[in-house]
């Protein structure tokens, strides 16, 4: 159990937030959703109950609070990875990037395969694999840009390649801990292995030109860092209230 905080030097309050939020993930990874209190999670922050329940009046507002954190960081996170990748922003770029972002957050993964044993009831709150790709990243207008430029196969219709994308990204991650350890690649080879995959079944055997890179970068780009801003507000707000 940490230390309590020293009165002396109370952090301000979105730093208590912060570490009440810090306290519930380690929490969910360690016993699951099922099996903690609010009074285990303000021991592991190392504040009063009554702080906890001050900023959250329920375990499930709290659970929401720290979600909506998971997906702000995973999506800056992506965005710093794309930023510094030439071809972070193709669609085996893109593949790449999210699925390593996704595997540094074990609870947002745990959302997005609806793992029961690691989020009890919640689980059911989280919606499926495509529906959260499309709210991340506008994932259905990038695919229309990408099919502009010609960067992906258009004799696919854009239905089946919302599904196959989605299918490819999650089925790796599904299949992951059945396998034996001998057959299991590490996070970065699973993610190359993702990638290529994608790249093999809707990506177009030409190249990519400069001038289509630029454009689906550009227009990418643009449409994320609006998402995160949206986000960020979001975020912020509920660390105000």
């Amino acid at each position: 159990m940490p230390e309590p905080l020293n009165s002396d030097r109370m952090p301000e309050k979105q730093d208590i937030s912060s570490r009440i939020l810090d306290a519930t993930a380690t929490l969910l990874v360690r016993w699951g959703y099922s099996k903690i209190t609010m009074d285990d999670i303000a021991k592991q922050a190392g504040v009063a109950k009554a702080t906890v329940y001050l900023r959250w009046k329920t375990r499930e507002a709290l659970f929401g609070a720290l979600m909506k954190r998971e997906r702000l960081e995973c999506a800056q996170d992506i965005r710093q990875r794309i930023t510094t990748d030439p071809a972070g922003t193709t669609l085996r770029g893109l593949l790449k990037h999210s699925a390593l972002a996704l595997m540094q957050r074990p609870v947002l993964k745990a959302a997005l395969l609806r793992d029961m044993e690691m989020l009890g009831k919640w689980a059911h709150h989280e919606r499926s694999g495509v529906t959260y790709m499309e709210r991340l990243v506008g994932f259905k207008t990038y695919l229309e840009v990408l099919r502009e430029q010609q960067l992906v196969r258009v004799d696919l219709s854009l239905q089946a390649q919302v599904f196959m994308f989605s299918a490819i990204f999650m089925g790796f991650f599904l299949v992951a801990p059945l396998m034996p350890d001998e057959f299991t690649p590490s996070d970065e080879e699973m993610a190359e292995l993702m990638a290529e995959t994608v790249h093999r079944s809707l990506e177009p055997e030409h190249a990519a030109s400069p001038a289509a890179l630029q454009t689906v970068s550009h227009t990418f780009q643009q449409y994320l860092d609006r998402v995160l801003e949206i986000m960020q507000e979001q975020f912020q707000q509920e660390m105000k209230s």
